[in-house]
């Protein structure tokens, strides 16, 4: 089968598009034969940790296809099936943080950018029919952090103020979708206009620079929620945001991991501080009937062959999309 290995150097010098062996299914999993796959900021990540001493790497955690083999002792799915992935591996239950054999699809485990997966069945559930391969492929990743970190985490209701700092990564876009599906007002930053301007054509109740000031921009109004996924150069500025006793959910530190904290500020605002990453296998499936409830659609930036996987890697390192890039197999 054709596959996307990454072996031999660091980084993209390590990555090919070539032949692998065929794999079957043991007892308990499935061989998925994939149309469609999600690029992710992990996957840049996984360049750098995976190393050239380790064994050749199929790289990618999201992904969507038919089922074309059943291992022994698999319930409740058949060949045929139409099925997305879930890359959350190992976390069944929801839990107040992941067990200690969590893991992500597509490092240490190989992964999707392929032309089949072996995968757990547990790890499949049936495609949304409304949702399109593309969709379908780009959308388990993301969506299932967006989801623990603004239900289960958040805990959100309907009426909430909730700010998104850096909306346009495919995570931002999921936490703007499913707050106002949930009844909450959306205030969403960008360095780009053009992203503040999508962000307002998908629903967000005001849109403005991440270079203004912040409280100005806001006209001095607090939030109750925010969704942190940019890191240290925007966390001090969410937290001044907050109102007493607010909470703030952080997941993402692409723009750094140290922040200096004022503690007595902390203290004396009653704030909460949670952490998020990823979701177990029961916050999948309730992310799943939730965006059938409310018809959600990942909003795709552009699709690229397989074969083209250097042009979607530069795409996505240069920040040059629009929300999620995406493969078809």
């Amino acid at each position: 089968m054709k596959a996307i290995i990454h072996a031999e150097k660091t980084g993209f010098e390590g990555l090919s598009c070539r032949e692998t062996e065929e794999l079957h299914p043991q007892e308990g999993q499935v061989r998925v034969l994939l149309k469609s796959a999600g690029l992710n900021h992990r996957d840049l990540f996984v360049l750098q940790r995976h190393k050239p001493t380790e064994p050749p790497l199929i790289i990618g955690s999201d992904g969507a296809g038919v089922i074309d083999a059943v291992g022994e002792g698999v319930i409740g799915l058949q060949v045929g099936d139409e099925v997305i992935i879930n890359p959350s591996l190992r976390w069944k239950e929801k839990s107040p943080a992941p067990p200690e054999e969590f893991d992500l699809l597509g490092y240490p485990d190989n992964g999707t950018f392929a032309e089949q997966i072996i995968i757990h069945a547990e790890n499949v559930v049936q495609k949304p029919q409304y949702l399109t391969w593309e969709e379908a492929g780009v959308l388990s990743l993301a969506a299932l952090t967006a989801y623990r970190a603004l239900f289960t985490q958040g805990q959100v209701r309907p009426g909430m103020k909730v700010l998104i700092p850096g909306i346009g990564s495919g995570v931002a876009t999921f936490l703007l979708q499913f707050a106002k599906a949930a009844g909450a007002v959306v205030l969403v930053t960008s360095r780009s206009q053009d992203k503040c301007q999508k962000a307002l054509e998908l629903g967000a109740d005001r849109a403005f620079d991440s270079n203004e000031d912040w409280e100005k921009a806001l006209g001095g109004e607090k939030v109750d929620l925010v969704i942190e996924c940019v890191g240290a150069a925007t966390f001090n500025r969410s937290l001044k945001q907050l109102k007493r006793g607010g909470t703030i959910v952080t997941f993402g530190a692409s723009a750094g991991d140290v922040v200096d904290l004022n503690l007595r500020d902390f203290f004396y605002g009653q704030y909460r501080l949670i952490g998020s990453t990823m979701g177990s296998g029961e916050e999948y499936k309730e992310m799943i009937e939730f965006i059938q409830t409310h018809q959600i659609k990942p909003v795709i930036d552009r699709i690229y062959p397989l074969e083209q996987f250097d042009q979607a890697f530069k795409r996505l390192e240069n920040a040059g999309q629009f929300w999620k890039i995406g493969f078809t197999i």
